[in-house]
């Protein structure tokens, strides 16, 4: 049994799962801004789905697969329903956690929302969610936090690997299955209100810190260093995208700005409490620059991922997962969990030891999730099928999924 958790602890854990919530109405907006005008409302509902259906499952089943037991690959049934996870030996600090760890729960099958936009069957995605979490995202969890991944020595501090990297793929892989919107790529796509996708930037923002800040478990040294790094990756990542797109365009655009603020939040975020100094600023800015040619890679091998999940997060997740084996600085791994490990980035005296075990998490959760989320897609794509019809991708999703438009004015 852990300690009780000091009230000052609770108190932030509590108000980061608040914050992580808050995520996913932010994801929303940034998503539907992005998207065309006639599918946005089916954006916000795609994303808004994961918050009615996720925390539910979380709590039946998920949270004990994930989390319960000494299994390398799997958790246990001893917490159905939550059961045996009390509030008087604790303070509350069990359910508090696993309430937070629901909104990351929640917020990673949004993601892939934006990788299939303008072309997926709502009846179809929602039930490639609750499946999605329970075959890919409980047992990744699994395995980065306490399974066999953990166990060799690989580190994430907030869901680099877990979250990013792991939904990163699974869009590629929805996608490939899904197809290619009508006319893409030869007709454009560009977002339909880009004070939709800033407001949505600032939220995600704002979130981020209780999504890093909050993995500390604890008001303590490493959520306040977490806090900090949070950002400043996104201050240099946002920075790094302007300053390419301005080398490439000539101009720096809205977009560009938001994309590079969140490629750096992504990147930060398995890194979020084991680096310091100079190290959150060059996450930020190679994860910025890097990203921002990596959303050009869908048009040159053909694959349609609509809203830039692959190119910003599975990318974004991946730069900063690597880097930490290279700016991993164990003193501020804290004197538990992480801290036993004692590892240490190449740049701070370290060997290789935990690049490596880096890049074998990734390269697992890769493998894995891929081609599960391959296999769920074809599975959907055979019994209940997962694509709109023509008509209905010509009209919009809005209408026709949805009886809703979002503008009564005028359909674009």
């Amino acid at each position: 049994m852990n300690p009780p958790m000091e009230n000052g602890d609770l108190a932030w854990v509590l108000i980061s799962a608040a914050l992580v919530c808050f995520m996913t109405p932010g994801l929303a907006f940034f998503y539907g801004g992005m998207d065309r005008s006639r599918n946005v409302l089916n954006m916000l509902m795609m994303n808004f789905w994961c918050l009615l259906i996720v925390p539910v499952v979380w709590v039946i089943v998920g949270y004990s697969l994930a989390q319960s037991g000494d299994g390398a690959l799997i958790g246990n049934f001893d917490n159905l329903f939550l059961d045996g996870i009390g509030i008087v030996e604790d303070n509350g600090g069990a359910i508090a956690t696993v309430a937070f760890l629901g909104m990351f729960a929640a917020i990673t099958p949004a993601l892939i929302s934006g990788a299939v936009a303008d072309r997926m069957r709502f009846s179809a995605w929602a039930v490639f969610v609750p499946i999605w979490l329970l075959l890919v995202f409980v047992p990744v969890f699994k395995w980065v936090y306490g399974g066999w991944l953990f166990d060799r020595g690989s580190i994430d501090f907030a869901g680099g690997t877990a979250i990013h990297v792991n939904a990163g793929i699974a869009a590629l892989a929805a996608v490939l299955v899904l197809g290619k919107r009508r006319g893409w790529p030869a007709e454009g796509h560009p977002p339909h209100s880009m004070p939709l996708v800033m407001i949505g930037t600032g939220i995600l923002w704002f979130g981020w810190f209780g999504f890093n800040a909050g993995s500390a478990l604890g008001a303590n040294g490493q959520a306040a260093q977490a806090f900090m790094n949070t950002f400043l990756a996104a201050a240099a990542a946002g920075l790094a995208w302007a300053l390419v797109e301005r080398v490439r365009e000539g101009k720096i655009t809205n977009l560009g700005a938001a994309s590079g603020i969140v490629a750096g939040l992504v990147a930060i975020t398995p890194a979020a409490g084991f680096v310091s100094g100079v190290g959150p600023l060059v996450i930020g800015a190679v994860a910025g620059a890097i990203c921002s040619f990596a959303v050009g890679l869908k048009t040159r091998f053909g694959y349609d991922d609509a809203l830039d999940v692959v190119g910003i997060h599975f990318v974004g997740g991946l730069v900063g997962s690597i880097l930490l084996g290279l700016f991993a600085n164990a003193e501020f791994f804290g004197e538990e969990g992480f801290g036993e490990k004692g590892l240490d980035g190449l740049l701070y005296g370290g060997s290789a030891e935990l690049l490596l075990e880096q890049v074998i998490a990734n390269g697992a959760t890769i493998i894995y999730s891929g081609l599960v989320t391959l296999a769920i897609m074809v599975a959907l794509k055979a019994t209940m099928g997962v694509r709109v019809s023509e008509e209905t991708e010509s009209t919009g999703l809005d209408l026709a999924e949805h009886a809703e438009t979002a503008y009564h004015e005028m359909i674009a």
